[in-house]
């Protein structure tokens, strides 16, 4: 069974990484994404999953703790099992978040999925803005009312010809733009690959090496030449990157 008006849509989430700061937060070694206090149903992946909108397959990709991701999906999804596919990226601490997106778009594209909705493991969003980039008939970029903090933000700006240029620090220091700019935001995480055949274009167009980073090398790639015409900017209202225990129980404040 296909989606709305016949589009073939997919959910890929990534949730491989060793989540190292949410470990030391806890004081024990913790698949973050699992994480829960009372209910498997405050978990991160099943908020994230529960959204009340259809998705003809739900894509994850583990890696650390990829045993317990298993046993968690088998558990507690079982009436859309059938529609999940779960997928392990067994290089998570050498390759990182670059790898995982690249092994759940492998499989996007062998389903033949016409738009993808990508979110990141570790985020709790609004239903609203959630809804809104589930429904939107165009490519969509997020963005957040957060603080830009180099600690914890992956943030993009326009240049002064409105071109989008995504910035991150995987050692969480400092961020650094070389050059003049219009606006900077900081991103909601959650992307909309609504072109089917420019998402298999970039695809195929980045080597091995391209994959050994963050997964902005393809986001950047994906979104850059666009008009704006061919995306929308989503605001989440309620945004947590849930990069701590504290992260976590802001979710219940």
């Amino acid at each position: 069974m296909c989606g709305r008006d016949e589009i073939m849509n997919a959910l890929l989430i990534t949730a491989a990484g060793a989540s190292s700061r949410f470990s030391e937060s806890l004081g024990r070694s913790c698949l973050k994404c699992l994480y829960f206090e009372n209910s498997y149903k405050e978990s991160l992946l099943y908020r994230m999953i529960s959204h009340p909108v259809h998705f003809d397959y739900y894509i994850i990709v583990g890696g650390f703790q990829y045993e317990r991701l298993e046993q968690f999906v088998e558990q507690h999804f079982e009436k859309i099992r059938d529609r999940i596919i779960l997928l392990e990226n067994k290089d998570f601490a050498r390759y990182g978040s670059g790898y995982s997106l690249f092994t759940g778009l492998e499989r996007a594209i062998q389903l033949k999925c016409d738009e993808v909705l990508f979110a990141e493991g570790d985020l709790f969003v609004d239903r609203a803005g959630f809804e809104q980039v589930y429904r939107a008939k165009r490519n969509v970029i997020t963005y957040n009312k957060e603080s830009i903090l180099a600690s914890k933000a992956v943030a993009f700006y326009y240049d002064v010809h409105y071109g989008i240029h995504y910035i991150y620090d995987t050692d969480h220091q400092s961020l650094e733009i070389r050059e003049p700019f219009l606006g900077i935001f900081n991103s909601g995480q959650i992307w909309k690959f609504y072109q089917k055949e420019r998402l298999m274009d970039v695809f195929d167009s980045m080597g091995k090496s391209d994959w050994s980073g963050t997964n902005l090398t393809f986001i950047q790639k994906y979104f850059e030449g666009l008009s704006d015409t061919e995306y929308e900017m989503v605001l989440f209202d309620t945004w947590i990157n849930c990069n701590t225990v504290s992260d976590f129980r802001q979710m219940s404040e």
